[in-house]
């Protein structure tokens, strides 16, 4: 059995220091730095989390065989109700380029996990729709995602405190366009 060391994820530090803290806080003043560390130590705080979520969630994915972006694009197939949508309407989901969203889509479709069709009534539109294999493989990646044995066992089940911890801060960061 790997340790999680061994899968990407860093363990608590025995010490109980966090080394961003000792390491920035308590330097700030003596450093001559205007104004506090905070804005700094919250930039760094939330760029280092996103490295090892990156980290631990590309880990689980290539087991699967998929992208962070053929992920992403499957999730989010397998949450509308039809398990369909527009390739445009993808892009402004997910926030990705239309040429990102036509490449994932092309990546997933020879790998037979979505389909691709014209629109029924916009014929300047395509919809991308998720098949049965493409949702039993996002279904697989949000399970590794939550295994006690996987890459991102070390958050211990604090999936729902860190998005409701940072969805006030991307909220007021103006965050709220699908």
């Amino acid at each position: 059995m790997q340790t999680q060391a061994q899968r990407g994820v860093e363990t608590d530090r025995e010490d109980g220091v966090d080394p961003l803290v000792t390491g920035i806080k308590d330097r700030w003043e003596g450093q001559g730095l205007p104004g506090g560390p905070w804005p700094f130590m919250a930039i760094c705080s939330v760029g280092r989390l996103q490295q090892l979520l990156k980290k631990g969630l590309d880990i689980e994915l290539k087991r699967l065989g998929l992208s962070r972006t053929g992920y992403f694009l499957l999730t989010t197939l397998a949450l509308t109700s039809s398990g369909h949508a527009r390739l445009s309407t993808l892009g402004r989901i997910l926030m990705m380029h239309p040429t990102t969203v036509k490449l994932t889509v092309d990546q997933l479709e020879a790998a037979g996990l979505v389909t691709r069709a014209r629109h029924p009534h916009d014929r300047r539109a395509t919809l991308v729709e998720i098949t049965p294999d493409g949702r039993e493989r996002a279904c697989a990646a949000n399970e590794a995602l939550e295994s006690p044995d996987g890459a991102l066992a070390a958050l211990g089940g604090l999936h729902r405190e860190v998005f409701e911890a940072l969805q006030p801060a991307r909220l007021a960061a103006g965050d709220v366009d699908l």
